[in-house]
C-alpha cells in the first residue's frame, strides 16, 4: 500500500536543529474538537465530564464552525511553539493577526466544508475584521472555561515529557529520541519523518530547524506545519497521559505525598517558577529554616535546583523533578 510521508531533512548529526515548544492553541484548538466527538478520546473523559457544564455556548460554536473536527487548522489560530509561550500570548496573537493570511486560512476552511458551516465561515470572508475581533474573544471564553482550571496539571504533562524527551538524546541520541516519539515518526537517514494519512512532503530544515511539541489533547496521532511562514513543527501525543490527568491539584499533592511526605510534595508541586527561600516558606506556611532544610532534601535528589541572584537563593524544578509530577498525572 503506497504510504504518505513529510519529510523533515536535518544536518547529519545536527543536534541543535531540533528544539521543543509548548502551544496553548494547538491544546485549546483540539480540546474544541475533542468535545464535538467525545466518544473518540477516551484520555479526555475526565476532563469532558468537568467541563461540559461551564462551556459558553456561542463562543464554542463560532470556534467549532472554524476549526471543523479534524484535519487542517486554521494557521492564524495559534502561533509558532516556544518552551516559554502563554495562553494569554495566543489570545493577542489572534487580535493583532494580518487579514490577508487569515483569509487565506479561511479560504481553506471554505473548501474543507459544506452547507451551513460553509455558509458561517463566507460570512466570516466578508467582514475580516469583525471575525477576527469575534474568534479572539471566543478564544479567550473557550480557554477560560474549558482549559484554564487546567492548565497547570496540563502544562507539567507537556514539560514532563520535554524532559523525558531531552534526556533521552543526551544518554541515547538523536535518533533514539525520534523513534520513540510515535509510531509515526521515524529517523530516516538525516529527516525526522512522519508518516500522515493524505499530505506528501519533503522540507529542508537546515536552516530553520525543527520543533517538536508534545500535546495532551491531541491524543490520537501526529500533525505537522510545514507553510511558510510558520516553523516547521511536529506535534506528537505526550507520553503519560491517562484518563485521570485532569485531577485537581490536592489529589495530585496528595498522590506525591507518598512518594515524598507532604510538605516536600507541595513546596515540589509549587516549584514550577523560581521562588526565594523565603517565598517558598511563606507560601508553605514554614519557618526559613525548615523550608531550607525541605529544599535541601528536593536538591539533593535532584529534582529542585538552586541558584544564587543577588543576596537571594532561587529554587526551581529540574527536568526530573518535572518528569516526576507527570508520572503521577
Amino acid at each position: 500500500m503506497d504510504r504518505n510521508f513529510v519529510d523533515f531533512r536535518l544536518a547529519p548529526g545536527d543536534v541543535s536543529a531540533i528544539r521543543f515548544g509548548v502551544s496553548p492553541g494547538h491544546e485549546l484548538a483540539h480540546a474544541v474538537r475533542v468535545l464535538q466527538r467525545p466518544a473518540e478520546h477516551p484520555l479526555q473523559w475526565g476532563w469532558l465530564r468537568a467541563v461540559r457544564e461551564r462551556l459558553p455556548r456561542e463562543p464554542f460554536e463560532l470556534l467549532a464552525v472554524l476549526i471543523g473536527v479534524d484535519g487542517y487548522l486554521p494557521d492564524f489560530l495559534t502561533s509558532d511553539p516556544a518552551w516559554d509561550l502563554e495562553p494569554a500570548d495566543e489570545a493577542e496573537a489572534i487580535r493583532r493577526a494580518p487579514i490577508a493570511p487569515m483569509l487565506v486560512d479561511l479560504e481553506k476552511m471554505v473548501l474543507r466544508s459544506e452547507g451551513s458551516r460553509q455558509d458561517a465561515l463566507r460570512r466570516m470572508i466578508a467582514a475580516p475584521e469583525r471575525a477576527r475581533a469575534m474568534v479572539a474573544d471566543a478564544w479567550d471564553a473557550v480557554w477560560d472555561a474549558a482549559l484554564a482550571p487546567v492548565w497547570p496539571q496540563l502544562e507539567r504533562i507537556l514539560r514532563a515529557d520535554i524532559a523525558v524527551r531531552s534526556r533521552r538524546v543526551a544518554t541515547a541520541g538523536l535518533a533514539s529520541m525520534i523513534d520513540e516519539l510515535h509510531p509515526s515518526v521515524r529517523w530516516s537517514e538525516g529527516s525526522v519523518r512522519v508518516q500522515l494519512r493524505l499530505h506528501r512532503e519533503a522540507l529542508d530544515c537546515r536552516g530553520s530547524g525543527l520543533v517538536l511539541v508534545p500535546s495532551v489533547m491531541s491524543s490520537l496521532g501526529c500533525m505537522v506545519l510545514t507553510e511558510p511562514p510558520a516553523q516547521p513543527t511536529v506535534f506528537y501525543p505526550a507520553q503519560g497521559v491517562t484518563e485521570r490527568w485532569a485531577r485537581d491539584p490536592a489529589s495530585i499533592e496528595a498522590a506525591l505525598g507518598a512518594l515524598l511526605g507532604p510538605t516536600r510534595a507541595g513546596i515540589l508541586l509549587s516549584a514550577h517558577s523560581a521562588r526565594s527561600t523565603s517565598q517558598v516558606a511563606a507560601d508553605a506556611g514554614l519557618a526559613v529554616s525548615t523550608a531550607s532544610h525541605h529544599l535541601t532534601v528536593l536538591r539533593d535528589a535532584g529534582l529542585v535546583a538552586s541558584r544564587r541572584e543577588g543576596t537571594s537563593v532561587l529554587h526551581l524544578r529540574t527536568p526530573l523533578g518535572e518528569a516526576m509530577i507527570g508520572a503521577v498525572l
